[in-house]
């Protein structure tokens, strides 16, 4: 029996050849209902969003206008509204979340989601889960 090894080659984001430019956010850190243990229940945590997305060019022309674009404040204000949206148990479900938003914008290839819980051990600054979601249209 051979075992296949599949090399993960890191995303090229900005790619003047694939006409893809990236859009990204730093750093969002909000308040979020999350966690599975009852504790965790009891009020909001900090958590931080990082995202990087791959977005398919449009004309060479964008005439100067947000509507030729991925606009960075729907994306987050999109963000806000999901970690606002009630109770999640999981980091990874949430990032998912954030994820399927960002891919519902026909125009993103790919959306690269950060999800850190800030204040879970006193020793580590954040723990959280990094996913990479491609639109089925990339």
């Amino acid at each position: 029996m051979t075992t296949q090894i599949r090399i993960v080659q890191p995303l090229r984001i900005a790619d003047a050849g694939t006409a893809t430019r990236h859009v990204f956010v730093r750093d969002l850190v909000l308040p979020c209902s999350i966690g599975v243990h009852h504790h965790e229940k009891d009020g909001p945590q900090r958590v931080r969003v990082n995202l990087d997305l791959a977005v398919r060019e449009g004309a060479a022309d964008l005439a100067d206008d947000i509507g030729n674009v991925v606009c960075y404040e729907t994306i987050v204000a999109g963000v806000r509204a999901i970690t606002s949206s009630g109770h999640v148990n999981l980091v990874e479900t949430l990032a998912e979340r954030i994820a399927q938003m960002c891919l519902g914008d026909a125009r993103v290839r790919v959306a690269r989601v950060r999800v850190e819980k800030l204040d879970v051990f006193p020793d580590a600054t954040s723990v959280g889960v990094e996913i990479e979601r491609f639109s089925s249209s990339a």
